[in-house]
């Protein structure tokens, strides 16, 4: 009887061991699946001063390489990364909010006073901002390679040009001269592309002399005044085009920091995608670099799109505008989902935009992601908040930290997780931030923002309608 009790409890010990290291086997699995272990000085600037560059916009037709214009990369910085005033950036990125949730407010004012008069009125100020990602375009014959920063909520192409009638801000690169061109046109003030630019830039072009006069500003209000003219443009050794229209600025002001200009990738009929429709059929995507000493792409087409990309149908809600609508059904955070109303999403809808910089959430639907995501950081120590950023960190003396991950849902399917880098945004070991922020009012769309878009390969296809992702596409 002793021999038959020993031999069960041993039984049952053995059970109780097997069972408790399958269940924390799993519940690990499970954690390790759900979140991310980061190395804290990966958040950080290296101090090394080389440049890493992407393998696909060395190797890809049609592709330019991105670069952060703080960066190792960048012409601005003659290979020494800056150190960006990450305050002065929020700042502007505020600005240019404000200024998409203005433009999306008067849509509909807008329309009904279309529906009454034959005149199309202008639309509000453009969105410029931070503009932290650069391109190099050549520009001219022979071509004049400059710096431009690229967005996704712009149309209107622009460059600063000789001679700078009144004020031209200081720039990296020679300011583009274009009677040193031979493939330099200006535009008439009674040509259809000079009607277009109420749509594109939100002013109606005047005359000057016969010549079309185009004026924009931004919601930093930074601006750019001179001729509407045509020229050529050359990505790459293969993809040359004649006769793009583009701003020649020569009254130019802002905070733009060295950069030449600004390529719009918007939908409007001047937007560089537009005007290349021909060749590339208003395709691109991009893939934006996890540091400054990295680069990105830039594609045109849809030759080197991957075979992975999930795409989501551009939504209505930025109907005559410059931007890509998006619709998000749910938000993940630590695999599981967070309990938000679909209204709270539909009502004010939602876009992508590669010149935000922070990811912008209806209030509701913040408040589920901030309180989620602390109560999975709850062993880490609060610290203050940082202008718009009000969930914040103390990471001192740690070397590796655990986040849980955070993915976005679009209708259609789409699932994007998003990588490390795009859930915190790191101003200093000791103040570490959740990269989101909520917007003021419920009915201001939400706005998915550049830090969430790092390392995803991001593909814009306006003649199908509809906005892609994948994971790591700037490999």
């Amino acid at each position: 009887m002793s021999i038959h009790r020993d031999l069960f409890n041993i039984i049952v010990i053995v059970l109780c061991v097997c069972l408790n290291w399958d269940c924390t086997k799993g519940v690990q699995g499970r954690r390790e699946i759900d979140s991310h272990i980061i190395q804290l000085s990966s958040l950080f600037p290296s101090p090394s001063s080389s440049c890493v560059l992407s393998t696909k916009a060395s190797n890809t037709k049609s592709s330019l390489h991105v670069t952060h214009r703080h960066g190792t990369c960048s012409r601005l910085t003659n290979g020494k990364a800056t150190t960006p005033d990450h305050v002065e950036i929020l700042r502007l990125d505020q600005a240019r909010v404000n200024s998409i949730h203005s433009k999306l407010s008067k849509k509909v004012n807008d329309r009904v006073r279309q529906s009454q008069s034959t005149n199309v009125p202008a639309k509000s100020g453009s969105t410029l901002g931070s503009g932290n990602y650069i391109v190099t375009v050549g520009i001219g014959t022979p071509k004049h390679d400059l710096s431009l920063i690229f967005d996704t909520g712009s149309d209107l192409t622009w460059t600063q040009c000789e001679p700078c009638v009144q004020t031209c801000y200081s720039q990296k690169e020679p300011i583009f001269n274009p009677s040193s061109s031979s493939s330099y046109y200006n535009v008439s003030c009674s040509s259809a592309p000079c009607s277009s630019l109420s749509s594109a830039t939100g002013n109606a072009g005047s005359c000057s002399a016969s010549n079309c006069v185009y004026g924009i500003q931004y919601g930093d209000q930074s601006f750019s005044v001179g001729y509407l003219a045509k020229e050529k443009f050359t990505l790459t050794s293969s993809d040359v085009f004649n006769g793009v229209y583009f701003g020649c600025g020569e009254n130019n002001q802002g905070l733009f920091t060295g950069i030449a200009g600004l390529l719009g990738l918007g939908r409007d009929k001047l937007s560089f995608p537009s005007q290349t429709a021909k060749t590339y059929n208003k395709i691109f995507s991009y893939c934006l670099p996890s540091s400054s000493r990295y680069t990105g792409h830039l594609t045109f087409g849809s030759a080197a799109i991957s075979s992975s990309v999930k795409f989501t149908p551009i939504s209505t809600i930025t109907d005559g505008t410059s931007f890509y609508g998006l619709d998000i059904v749910g938000i993940t955070v630590g695999g599981r989902k967070l309990a938000i109303s679909s209204t709270v999403f539909s009502t004010p809808g939602a876009l992508i935009d590669s010149g935000t910089v922070i990811t912008r959430l209806p209030p509701k639907a913040y408040a589920a992601l901030r309180s989620a995501f602390k109560a999975q950081m709850s062993k880490y120590p609060s610290t203050s908040a940082v202008s718009i950023l009000d969930t914040c960190f103390n990471l001192s003396g740690y070397k590796t930290v655990t986040i849980p991950k955070v993915a976005f849902s679009f209708s259609g399917g789409a699932v994007v997780e998003l990588g490390s880098k795009g859930i915190l945004y790191p101003f200093k070991m000791s103040q570490v931030c959740l990269a989101f922020a909520g917007n003021s009012d419920d009915n201001n769309a939400a706005i998915f923002g550049n830090v969430q878009q790092q390392t995803l390969e991001v593909v814009y296809d306006g003649a199908g309608g509809r906005v892609g992702f994948a994971p790591n596409g700037c490999s």
